[in-house]
């Protein structure tokens, strides 16, 4: 077994050194925030992350190979388990009262960028931790692993088997340059570009530079995390909600889209793509419905404030972000459960955003379509076309196999939290909150309310769920697999 292992560990320990390196940026916030005397607490983590990298990369120093399938796969999974580990433990030292089940489930949804949050009092945490929690959403928000496979031609490793299980979506196999480790580094220059318009546009705005930075890791990685317990609405301030509604809705959309924009100099790989144009409209609808109906229940008197807090909540969740400016939870029930429900699927494969992609939605909506004509013209020759091409039979199968396993998936986790003595409501919102990356759910983890409340096994059962979501369920339900065990 360990023979099996050597090669992913190898790698695994150049991660963690890699990733020692974060808990820097903490540090420094504490340094001139005039919270040096825990410094010493995140320069420990940084000593512990680096040093157990160091020590796994001299035990499997002589485990050098090709990464095959199967390793990718372990790999995955093993990062996305071990880093939040290490990520909780700053939380054991600087959080009264928190748990380590509370902690690794605030880090596992930090580097997920789901924005589910156990922790309550934030507008009194240490600015580093806050910062902290923010950051993982940064790093978590495009992938771990795709900054790894950029590297690692410089490890004398391949990496397209891990950039086809971490990359969203169904089209996983696409190349969109010659090397993988060039796209990988084109997305994270696209990221940067992103992030730091947001950050100045939030500044502009009037946040100080400290929030600015936590909301701009929190946007771009659409993980919703706050530094404050009212989230967007402590700030009361329309300017920094439209700042919010635009760049979460330009991190809805597949950054490679914006990588392949950039490369040919033309807008047309954005306005031509069925997936981005059906988001956009889904977006605009939603809106739209859910400002008439305040209006329309007298929630809101002025037609604008209401456009303004209806178009924020819609993006907010449809692109699972998890933002809240005021309680949804206390609008009419239509609107809240319409929240939820387009947090599912709305993200365009590619972005940052979580749920099941609003291509697989399209893909699916065509699939039955193209049922729906066979019942009448049995002979029709009638393929699944997505933007002209014909969509391959392996990849509509592939969608139809995720979706099962995702209703699966969700309805057997939920039974598991009833199980546990849940009510109805918190527990399928939560479930459909953390698997989709969501964030807030309804019930008790809704919106003025957070996961804190929550036991160890539910905590436990919803970590489960975020890991679910964020590797797109199959790329962990494989691992459980007899066939993926055997030589």
């Amino acid at each position: 077994m360990l023979t099996f292992l050597s090669p992913v560990l190898a790698l695994m320990a150049r991660i963690l050194i890699a990733f020692s390196v974060t808990f820097l940026v903490p540090g420094i916030w504490a340094w001139f925030e005039d919270h040096r005397d825990l410094q010493w607490i995140w320069l420990a983590g940084f000593g512990l992350t680096a040093v157990s990298g160091l020590v796994l990369a001299a035990i499997t120093q002589k485990h050098r190979r090709e990464l095959k399938t199967k390793d990718g796969f372990l790999l995955v999974n093993m990062v996305w388990l071990v880093l939040p580990a290490y990520s909780a433990l700053p939380l054991m030292f600087l959080v009264p009262e928190i748990t380590w089940f509370k902690a690794y489930f605030e880090a596992m949804s930090a580097l997920t960028a789901t924005g589910a949050t156990a922790l309550s009092g934030l507008d009194h945490l240490p600015v580093s931790v806050n910062i902290w929690r923010c950051f993982l959403q940064l790093i978590g928000g495009l992938g771990i692993m795709l900054l790894v496979v950029a590297v690692l031609p410089m490890l004398g490793l391949g990496g397209m088997q891990l950039y086809k299980t971490e990359m969203p979506g169904p089209m996983k196999d696409t190349k969109f340059t010659p090397r993988i480790a060039e796209t990988a580094r084109g997305l994270w220059g696209v990221y940067f570009v992103f992030s730091a318009a947001c950050l100045l546009a939030y500044r502009w705005a009037g946040m100080g530079w400290a929030d600015a930075f936590m909301h701009m890791c929190t946007t771009m990685g659409l993980g919703g995390f706050s530094s404050y317990d009212a989230s967007f609405g402590h700030f009361n301030s329309p300017a920094i909600e439209w700042v919010a509604i635009v760049f979460m809705t330009l991190a809805g959309i597949s950054f490679v889209r914006y990588f392949v924009v950039l490369r040919s100099r033309s807008i047309l790989p954005i306005s031509n793509d069925r997936e981005i144009r059906t988001y956009l409209g889904v977006l605009l609808a939603a809106t739209l419905l859910v400002m008439a109906l305040l209006l329309a229940h007298g929630v809101y008197d002025d037609g604008l404030e209401a456009l303004r807090i209806s178009a924020f909540h819609v993006v907010s969740l449809a692109t699972t972000t998890g933002y809240a400016a005021t309680d949804y939870a206390q609008w009419p029930v239509f609107a809240p459960i319409l929240l939820m429900f387009l947090g599912c699927f709305v993200s365009c494969a590619g972005s940052t955003g979580g749920g099941i992609k609003m291509v697989r939605m399209v893909l699916l909506v065509k699939q039955a379509r193209r049922e729906l004509v066979r019942i009448i013209h049995p002979r029709v020759i009638n393929p699944v076309t997505l933007g002209g091409a014909v969509i391959p039979m392996s990849v509509m199968t592939a969608v139809l196999g995720f979706m099962l396993i995702y209703g699966g998936a969700t309805m057997g986790l939920s039974m598991l939290l009833l199980l546990s003595g849940l009510d109805i409501v918190t527990a399928f919102s939560a479930v459909i909150a953390t698997v989709n990356n969501i964030g807030p759910g309804l019930g008790e983890v809704g919106p003025s309310g957070n996961f804190g409340g929550l036991n160890p096994f539910q905590l436990s059962v919803l970590s489960f769920a975020m890991l679910l979501g964020r590797l797109e369920l199959l790329s962990v339900l494989v691992l459980f697999s007899s066939h993926f065990w055997r030589k």
